[in-house]
């Protein structure tokens, strides 16, 4: 089943590729996107804007279409599309010359933004290579293991809390009995340091959900 889900992915963009497409942005940049196949016949995303160009590779979505590669990600439906950089700043885009209105309505119908920062309470510093992962999880099924809709990994390399983080979730994946909330944990060469040890749930207003988590510092003699 599971394979089925990716081919199924797959299928609209093996239909288009070598297809180009360039999209209009809400902050009035332009961004051109090729869409290919590398040798193995994989599907890819080359974005060329600012007079670079960053290829992306398609990974598995429930629809729609997500490329990621050099700490990009691209998200596409239909004309719609958002694109996420390296700093985790997003831009709303359309297919066309058409930049789409601020704020773009449309894109509430496909995206959910889930936004929001993480600290803890104690006054000691994170390691250089403390690693940050988010997740917005479905916890709506009784007895079963919570389903993750999206997350985010951040490399810290010394930065310290509050920590911002941005997630996108397709409005596909939410069933009408969902059940979202946000979780945290911050690790350490695979040694857990902080975790979320409440429920913080996903609260949509037009779209848009935004959590200040407080993490609770885990014991030395517990790992994750």
């Amino acid at each position: 089943m599971k394979k089925l889900l990716c081919l199924l992915a797959l299928l609209p963009n093996l239909l288009f590729a070598n297809e180009a497409v360039t999209y209009s942005c809400d902050d009035g940049s332009k961004i051109l996107a090729t869409f290919s196949n590398n040798p193995e016949g994989r599907p890819l995303a080359t974005l060329s804007f600012a007079d670079a160009a960053h290829e992306l590779a398609l990974i598995p979505a429930a629809s729609g279409a997500h490329y990621r590669g050099d700490g990009l990600n691209f998200y596409s439906k239909g004309s719609e599309a958002i694109f996420e950089d390296d700093k985790g700043l997003m831009r709303r885009c359309t297919a066309g010359n058409t930049p789409p209105p601020a704020p773009l309505a449309a894109a509430v119908s496909s995206f959910v933004d889930v936004t929001g920062s993480i600290s803890y309470l104690q006054r000691i510093a994170l390691p250089p290579d403390a690693i940050a992962t988010i997740r917005v999880q479905d916890t709506s099924r009784a007895g079963a293991k919570a389903l993750t809709l999206a997350e985010q990994t951040i490399e810290l390399a010394g930065q310290q809390v509050p920590v911002a983080f941005n997630l996108i979730v397709d409005r596909d994946l939410i069933g009408k009995r969902a059940r979202l909330t946000v979780s945290a944990r911050i690790e350490s060469h695979g040694k857990l340091l902080f975790i979320s040890d409440k429920v913080y749930p996903v609260k949509l207003i037009d779209g848009k959900s935004h959590s200040e988590m407080i993490l609770r510092q885990v014991s030395s003699k517990r790992t994750g």
